[in-house]
């Protein structure tokens, strides 16, 4: 089940944090940078589920690539929003360390894959 897998269990967890931190982003943003941060975020764990539940190393694979581009995504609007000062910086540097290790998870696990 894709709930045990750790890169699932560490991006469904940044995906929650990102939820949490973007709360206090402007609100002119909310159709925006905000709604963009949270779509990439969740993509991340969504993809991972999706791919694993197809039963296809094809499809896994995939789906996997798509995770990892939207773990850059997200990392490339924190770096934004951060920059924009809508988040600060003990909360982006949090996110950071996170996307890095799902990212990491996410090389090392398509790296199992034929």
């Amino acid at each position: 089940m894709y709930r045990n897998l750790e890169v699932w269990k560490k991006a469904y967890q940044f995906g929650l944090l990102v939820y949490k931190y973007t709360d206090d982003f402007p609100s002119k943003e909310i159709y925006g940078m905000t709604s963009q941060i949270r779509r990439s975020a969740t993509s991340i764990a969504v993809n991972i589920a999706e791919g694993y539940s197809r039963k296809s190393d094809n499809e896994l694979r995939r789906f996997l690539l798509i995770a990892r581009g939207s773990a850059s995504e997200t990392e490339t609007w924190l770096m934004f929003a951060k920059d924009l000062g809508y988040i600060d910086s003990t909360k982006a540097e949090e996110l950071f360390q996170l996307i890095n290790e799902v990212k990491a998870l996410l090389f090392g696990f398509l790296k199992t894959i034929k």
